[in-house]
């Protein structure tokens, strides 16, 4: 029985063998050098907080900041929320010089003659 059990355990094992190392056919090939796919680079700053009020899906996002380019402070805010009380979202940003605002509202129909004689008004909505 040795006999007859040894060459069917060496030809099982051989098989077994071969089975393992045939190439996969739905195993992707390598061509060439790897592609690699391009990544964005993450937002930061100014574009980031932009980015932030533009997913609240806002119709209007304007972009406040004082003539003199100092840091906004708390009688700039009082007067923002004065003139603008539609306004949903506000978010400060760079170092407190810039505060962005979204709303559904056209700031240009409100009171936006009076924020431009104390504030650079900028208009970011897209159109």
């Amino acid at each position: 029985m040795n006999k007859i059990f040894s060459p069917a355990l060496f030809l099982f094992i051989t098989l077994l063998g071969l089975a393992c190392n045939e190439p996969k056919t739905n195993a992707p090939q390598e061509t060439g050098p790897a592609q690699s796919t391009p990544t964005a680079t993450p937002l930061v700053g100014f574009e980031r907080d932009l980015q932030f009020v533009r997913n609240g899906q806002y119709k209007f996002v304007f972009v406040f900041s004082r003539k003199d380019g100092k840091p906004l402070d708390g009688s700039d805010s009082a007067s923002l929320r004065k003139n603008a009380p539609q306004v949903v979202d506000w978010v400060m940003t760079e170092n407190g010089k810039r505060v962005i605002a979204g709303t559904n509202f056209n700031l240009e129909e409100g009171n936006i003659a009076e924020l431009r004689k104390r504030f650079v008004v900028e208009d970011y909505s897209t159109k």
